[in-house]
């Protein structure tokens, strides 16, 4: 005899947080007391950021419960081994479904302890203080959370909103400069894809931003969240609209898997932004003369436009089919149809990819 059981659970939840740009890692350590005064902190940082700001933020946590764990800094991190790592450890000092995971540095490890706590007890709440320009515009906004696999980039992981995200633009003082320009392909794709103001303001004051001035940095880092904000609340796990925020990484994922995180995140996204521009011209989508805009642009703030050499660029298409945008035959790109416009669910083919590259 056949019988059905439904289960209704249709709900309602409400994620929603601040983006709290300016405010100081002080000012964000007697936030998070105020705001979580009874919760066990667990603070996840990378080897780097550890020595330069570790010690200040725990000693700005007063009275708290507090632990500070360290990762090795680098991609190289961003795996099942280390977060499980974390995890035996976080177990270890007896967390509460209220305890409070802090991720304190870049977008790898805004990445990982986000995966973690999405994972622990079931969910544990964090906030994210991303200390890199990249993680500031990007990766520390939205819930995406995750760690690598041999296979791809970013193939395990969950969407996870933070409680809060702190920006404190100083930690921008501390940055080489190839990791500024690592964050600036980010700033460049929101222009790309979706801000043609934007594009056109950040090939008129290359100058301030490189040199970093503060007011430009406020500017640009307000505008990708407002951006990253509209493309979240309209699409949060990224069934539609989101999609064009991958506008070029596919090619860009496949190029860091391809030399083992060698070619930063930046890197291989700018690489693949004119990639990916490259094949819009070429289907007739983008103008020249926009695509020319991209590849100069990318190139005024020290980025590549070009695969490495040393690199079989078959094998980069190859790995864009272990890409999480990939069914059948074809990989999915976000493509240019303009400078500010972008075109989502384009399926090719390997060989229309490896023509342009």
């Amino acid at each position: 005899m056949k019988s059905n059981v439904h289960i209704r659970l249709r709900r309602v939840i409400d994620d929603s947080y601040d983006i709290r740009i300016g405010t100081s890692l002080p000012q964000a350590a007697r936030d998070i007391d105020r705001t979580f005064p009874h919760s066990l902190k667990f603070i996840i940082t990378d080897s780097n950021v550890e020595k330069l700001y570790a010690k200040s933020f725990l000693k700005a946590l007063k009275g708290s419960n507090t632990a500070c764990l360290v990762v090795p800094a680098g991609e190289s991190s961003k795996n099942l081994a280390t977060k499980q790592r974390l995890e035996d450890k976080i177990l270890s000092l007896r967390p509460r479904r209220d305890s409070l995971i802090v991720a304190l540095g870049g977008g790898m490890i805004g990445d990982l302890a986000g995966f973690v706590a999405a994972t622990m007890l079931r969910g544990v709440p964090f906030v994210q203080i991303p200390t890199t320009l990249l993680a500031q515009v990007d990766s520390s906004i939205g819930g995406k959370v995750a760690v690598d696999h041999p296979k791809g980039k970013n193939l395990i992981g969950a969407f996870y909103q933070p409680r809060r995200v702190y920006i404190d633009l100083q930690t921008l003082s501390t940055l080489s400069d190839a990791e500024f320009s690592n964050g600036m392909a980010e700033v460049i794709k929101y222009g790309a894809i979706m801000d043609n103001r934007l594009f056109s303001y950040l090939e008129k004051n290359i100058s301030s931003v490189l040199g970093r001035k503060s007011t430009t940095l406020n500017h640009i880092i307000r505008r990708c969240c407002e951006l990253k904000k509209f493309v979240v609340q309209k699409d949060e796990k990224e069934e539609g609209l989101r999609r064009i925020l991958n506008f070029g990484h596919t090619i860009g994922h496949a190029v860091e898997s391809r030399t083992r995180y060698r070619v930063s995140h930046g890197e291989a996204v700018a690489i693949g932004m004119v990639a990916e521009g490259r094949i819009s011209a070429a289907l007739g989508l983008l103008p020249r003369s926009h695509l020319r805009r991209l590849e100069n642009l990318i190139a005024a703030y020290g980025l590549p436009t070009s695969i490495p050499s040393s690199i079989d660029k078959r094998d980069v298409v190859r790995l864009t089919a272990s890409d999480k945008k990939a069914a059948g035959k074809r990989v999915y790109y976000t493509l240019l149809s303009a400078i500010g416009r972008a075109r989502v669910g384009v399926g090719l083919s390997s060989q229309q990819v490896l023509s342009q590259l």
